[in-house]
């Protein structure tokens, strides 16, 4: 592979991973509730499914859902009603008064594994994302030389920057935990990430194939 075609696919992936889709809002999200250290678990099950997801692009997963509807549609509506679903919890979240806040987590806990589950399933909610990979990596790829080895490098470049983008994202929650201190904010930002985690469903459920 070309450098300057590598550096392409980097700018490129660049700015589609820092768009604040679902999976960069939900490590925000855990890192405002859990702290960046809290948050590692969520990432974890983010990258996991991140790496399935490319797996099964480049053995043909992603060119099996562009062309069976019912699949597609099966996966879409699955994954956007799961969304929906943590963005109506996010929404109805109960907030803590000042004195509270520093005991928050005493009075919830959510353990690593259901961390890491939610992460996981939020990732693997978008069949958009399987015809993505599909798609996207033919772009940067010579058909005259071995596949598997630039296969390698794009998917090793692209978790690089996901993983470093939702760094960023779950250390921003983490600072605006402090923020967070009082019950009107605490509001305003649960009606954030619950709105935005419904209205990624929703879009999720209007998505066509191609």
């Amino acid at each position: 592979m070309a450098f300057n075609t590598w550096m392409i696919f980097v700018v490129t992936v660049f700015f589609v991973s820092a768009t604040p889709g679902p999976n960069m809002l939900l490590a925000m999200s855990h890192g405002i509730r859990f702290g960046l250290r809290g948050a590692l678990p969520t990432m974890a099950g983010l990258l996991l499914a991140l790496g399935l997801i490319m797996g099964g692009s480049a053995a043909g997963l992603g060119a099996l859902l562009a062309t069976s509807e019912l699949l597609f549609s099966i996966v879409k509506y699955v994954g956007a009603a799961y969304l929906v679903w943590l963005g109506y919890q996010a929404w109805r979240a109960p907030v803590k008064a000042e004195a509270e806040t520093a005991t928050a987590d005493a009075d919830a806990p959510v353990s690593g594994w259901q961390r890491f589950r939610t992460g996981f399933l939020v990732a693997m909610s978008n069949p958009k994302a399987f015809v993505f990979f599909t798609a996207l990596f033919p772009q940067f790829m010579r058909a005259d030389v071995p596949q598997l080895p630039q296969l390698l490098v794009l998917a090793g470049t692209f978790y690089v920057i996901e993983s470093s983008w939702q760094l960023v994202y779950a250390f921003g929650g983490a600072k605006l935990k402090h923020w967070l201190t009082s019950p009107l904010r605490q509001r305003l930002m649960n009606r954030f990430a619950g709105g935005s985690f419904m209205a990624a469903g929703i879009a999720l459920s209007t998505v066509n194939r191609v």
